[in-house]
């Protein structure tokens, strides 16, 4: 049973940055491609990003492209959400997530809260 722990959360002001981690416990993780996401009090869950094994081919979501970036560090097992530009509509739980190859979102972190202030 993989598991996923996110961390780099926290409260900053609109327009810093903030880098979300995201560490699992089997190697495997680094083989699959993996997603981050994100849900607001009250709204449904968002896609943040999805991306393959390697780190290439990365899709963001239309509302972060430009300002947020992934990537992995397969010798570690993490991947990285480097999210630049904040804004107060970006406040919402992150959540990291990764699954096998034609399945679904199978492992889920436990969440990181970013709250950012106007």
């Amino acid at each position: 049973q993989m598991q996923l722990v996110e961390s780099g959360g926290g409260l900053v002001q609109t327009g810093e940055s903030l880098t979300l981690s995201c560490v699992a416990s089997d190697r495997t993780f680094s083989s699959w491609s993996m997603g981050w996401f994100r849900q607001a009090p009250g709204k449904e869950r968002e896609l943040v990003a999805v991306t393959s094994s390697v780190g290439t081919g990365t899709t963001y979501g239309r509302s972060v492209k430009g300002r947020f970036t992934v990537s992995r560090d397969s010798a570690n097992n993490a991947a990285y959400l480097q999210m630049n530009t904040l804004k107060p509509e970006d406040t919402a739980v992150y959540y990291c997530t990764t699954g096998p190859p034609g399945g679904s979102w199978e492992y889920w972190g436990q969440g990181t809260q970013v709250t950012v202030s106007s």
